[in-house]
């Protein structure tokens, strides 16, 4: 593909935005995407809502709700990251006539889940190695 000799006097957002190259294991973009998607579970209620349903094979909105003690927005907000993120699968439907929305952790998420809990202990056992010194 040749150049455009006019994309310099374009303004940037007409510019065609440069390749990007897959990110390396270990490149600066790799630990970056990897830092995020331990940012997505660091959350409180994120946190809560993966350990909750690591514990159980499925929970409703309103036991998810009691258990974390916050509110519909709130859950739901933070339910929707989730579930974007592939973490959780959410399925909604009727008991009689009353909605009902129920979550489950999928593989993906339980990896993540076991991959956050495993950064954890090893910024907890560094900490303790240079308190102990």
């Amino acid at each position: 593909m040749a150049a455009d000799p006019n994309a310099a006097r374009r303004p940037r957002s007409e510019r065609p935005a440069p390749p990007v190259a897959p990110a390396r294991r270990g490149s600066r973009r790799a630990v970056a995407r990897e830092s995020a998607s331990l940012d997505l579970i660091h959350h409180r209620l994120r946190l809560g809502i993966v350990s909750a349903l690591a514990a159980a094979e499925r929970l409703t909105f309103n036991e998810i709700k009691a258990l974390l003690k916050t509110t519909d927005g709130n859950l739901s907000v933070h339910a929707r990251k989730l579930e974007d993120a592939g973490y959780v699968a959410c399925t909604k439907g009727f008991d009689g006539r009353r909605p009902r929305t129920e979550y489950q952790l999928t593989p993906l998420g339980r990896r993540e889940l076991a991959r956050y809990l495993t950064h954890m202990e090893a910024l907890i056992r560094a900490t303790r190695d240079t308190l102990t010194r």
